[in-house]
């Protein structure tokens, strides 16, 4: 059995361009993993093995990887940092115990540091802070260590001061220990020397240094009464109170240094292994029964206990289907058989492979507290738990945000389409984010997603990756439809052609039900009018109709229906026909009931230099936007706005356009509110005419 104390399974992670791919790169070499660095600027990095990744110089999916420092050895997970992609941060949160959240010295705590540090809480993952870049101008670590405070509402423990800054920035002062780490200048991570702290820096460490302290005894009464009476407390006494504090998230360790000029790096890799928590310190999975709710066990980490496993995320390569997996308890073995309580199937294990990025090394077994991959899984998605099949359970499981946009593909070479349904079905599986239907109306194959970044990265697959190439419609919104007015009503549903007939009598009630509720249904039937048994046929009548509105034919969201009375007829009613009475119903009610179109509003989040506010406030104000809040930074001023999605196609352009290429944006999808009625006319007469084209 391996020493669970000596695990890290940890993942990096920030907004896009904070250099996280850069930071794992010099674990990787300073761990002795990998012998020439690569580059993200050059698309050389190991984790970024994607061609698409290489090209942009963007990390589109988490890479895994493994490799050992001071005797300890971490499980590494890069995520991407790029809006659209976030599932991928948030599946990766999931099944880690510790993370290192990157951020840029100048750029500071940007939007998608936001959402990911509010991933990080909601997961209770322990964290270390890493502030990268130093090198570049405008980068200001105190200024950081304020946003952290201000902006994240986190608590930074300072953990290291710079020595010198922009250009001048050649080394570190450790607080703990009071010695300086200066590097030669040669970009060589291990030509540095220890030195004592520079004279002029003597009162400011100091002041640093007792910060530290006040905040690391806090954890400790023991320490605490030491600490008040004047005695110096100890390196190691001081290391286990840090622990302690970071694992309970009432701090969070703060660090600095450059990853791409190769300062500060081994520093991080020791408050991992010093700080972050094994397997065994974090709370154990709940678990769920199979209708989610909590059943009141835990998967506790011992290869004593049974088998509980979660597979967070399914890759396909060369080598067929791999399933990432972390192991919360007991051991899996090449050759056993597992049970998938998601679909109540058990599956032979053939292969196990730890991973380092997209190359691999055969292992025999893994254990509680593992991240690896099974390689030829069938029928596992992400979420799915597996189990020892004699003592079945059912970890928590994710929860996927629904896509907010959409494009319709055509292969161009009429035998492209079995080819692009067995690739978009692979990508399915990879990506719960992304989803795939056909429109009855049209018969098009339509590709659903986060973001046009998503949509254009998923079209970029299907062609190099899979062969196919394919004709892309223009972006759709995901609109959705409701109601304003509540209407009571009546229908009956008589069929008589000989044999048995069919009866069906509904009163009922629609009314628009609170937001976020989606539908809803009561039955208050007194009397026996309408029985009992036949009230889930009414339900399922209604609650399959809702799939289509009245107005464009978009998901009707927040309804209540109300079933109130009605009659049925002891030979010719029966569960079909009050079925068939609630789905004619809701065609002769909604109507009536005064139906509205909803879109979807996006939090948009823009940074611009100052000189070109007032262009960018006044482009959001013309796009329909809601502006709620302007922040001045050093580099420019954050401008915080509600947008409606449809008005946010092809933005990046107008923005560079607007700022000389140096605005940015990023946008998350906020909540469905209702559209104009000359947005809502122009949407319903598309959709129409999109229709009548198809039937042509």
């Amino acid at each position: 059995m391996k020493d669970l104390t000596r695990y890290r399974n940890i993942g990096i992670f920030a907004h896009v361009d904070a250099g996280k791919t850069t930071t794992t790169e010099r674990f990787l070499s300073l761990t002795g993993k990998i012998h020439k660095i690569g580059e993200v600027h050059d698309g050389a990095a190991t984790t970024d093995f994607m061609e698409q990744e290489q090209e942009r110089g963007i990390t589109i999916q988490s890479a895994a990887t493994t490799c050992f420092w001071n005797d300890h050895q971490l499980n590494i997970i890069d995520t991407p940092g790029h809006v659209d992609f976030t599932i991928e941060v948030y599946r990766s949160l999931k099944v880690l115990d510790g993370g290192v959240g990157v951020f840029c010295a100048s750029g500071g705590v940007e939007p998608q540091s936001e959402t990911n540090w509010r991933y990080a809480n909601e997961s209770g993952v322990a964290r270390i802070i890493y502030v990268n870049k130093l090198d570049r101008t405008g980068g200001d670590f105190y200024r950081v260590v304020d946003q952290v405070e201000n902006v994240l509402a986190a608590k930074p423990m300072v953990m290291v001061l710079p020595i010198g800054i922009e250009d001048q920035f050649t080394g570190l002062v450790d607080l703990l220990t009071r010695k300086a780490w200066v590097w030669d200048g040669s970009d060589d991570p291990t030509k540095y020397e220890l030195l004592d702290v520079p004279e002029d820096m003597k009162e400011q460490v100091e002041e640093w240094r007792e910060k530290l302290v006040e905040l690391a005894v806090e954890q400790d009464d023991a320490m605490m009464e030491k600490y008040l009476e004047g005695e110096e407390i100890s390196i190691d006494e001081l290391k286990a109170c840090i622990r302690k504090g970071t694992r309970e998230l009432a701090f969070f360790p703060t660090y600095c240094g450059s990853s791409f000029k190769n300062k500060g790096v081994q520093l991080i890799l020791d408050a991992v292994v010093d700080y972050l928590p094994n397997p065994k310190e974090v709370k154990p999975q709940p678990e769920v029964d199979l209708e989610g709710n909590a059943t009141g066990e835990f998967a506790l980490v011992d290869t004593e206990y049974p088998l509980r496993a979660l597979a967070f995320k399914i890759m396909d390569d060369r080598f067929g289907a791999l399933t990432f997996t972390r192991i919360y308890s007991g051991t899996l073995n090449k050759g056993d058989t597992i049970l998938n309580t998601y679909t109540g199937k058990t599956e032979r294990i053939g292969r196990l492979v730890e991973m380092h990025a997209d190359s691999r090394e055969e292992i025999n077994t893994a254990q509680a507290g593992d991240i690896i991959a099974i390689v030829g899984m069938k029928n596992v998605q992400t979420g799915h738990t597996l189990c020892d099949p004699k003592k079945p359970a059912t970890l928590e499981p994710m929860v996927f945000p629904d896509p907010v946009i959409s494009i319709a593909v055509a292969p161009k070479n009429k035998g492209g389409s079995e080819k692009m349904g067995l690739a978009l079905s692979k990508m399915v599986q990879e990506d719960p984010s992304f989803r795939v239907e056909t429109d009855q109306e049209s018969g098009e194959c339509i590709m659903m997603g986060m973001g046009e970044l998503h949509l254009d990265i998923k079209v970029d697959i299907l062609k190099r990756t899979h062969g196919v190439e394919v004709e892309v419609g223009k972006p759709q919104v995901a609109y959705r439809e409701s109601i304003t007015n509540p209407f009571t009503d009546s229908y009956t549903h008589k069929k008589q052609s000989g044999g048995s007939g069919q009866f069906a009598k509904i009163d009922y009630t629609i009314e628009p039900g609170e937001p976020g509720t989606g539908f809803e249904f009561e039955s208050k039937v007194t009397g026996g009018n309408v029985p009992r048994e036949f009230w889930p046929a009414v339900q399922k009548g209604f609650e399959s109709s809702i799939e289509k509105g009245v107005m464009a034919g978009f998901p009707m969201v927040d309804v209540k229906f109300t079933l109130s009375d009605g009659g049925f007829h002891p030979v010719d009613s029966s569960a079909i026909a009050f079925e068939i009475a609630a789905k004619a119903a809701y065609r002769q009610t909604i109507p009536k009931a005064k139906p509205q179109l909803l879109e979807p509003i996006m939090d948009v989040d823009v940074f611009t230099p100052d000189d070109h506010v007032g262009d960018v406030i006044g482009d959001l104000n013309r796009r329909r936007g809601m502006i709620k809040s302007q922040e001045a930074g050093a580099m420019g001023v954050r401008i915080k706005a509600e947008v409606p999605l449809s008005e946010m196609f092809g933005y990046i352009g107008d923005l560079r356009t607007m700022t000389s290429g140096r605005g940015q944006f990023s946008m998350l999808f906020a909540h469905y509110s209702p559209c104009p009625r000359n947005v809502a006319e122009e949407v319903i007469k598309e959709v129409k005419e999109r229709e009548a084209a198809a039937k042509k």
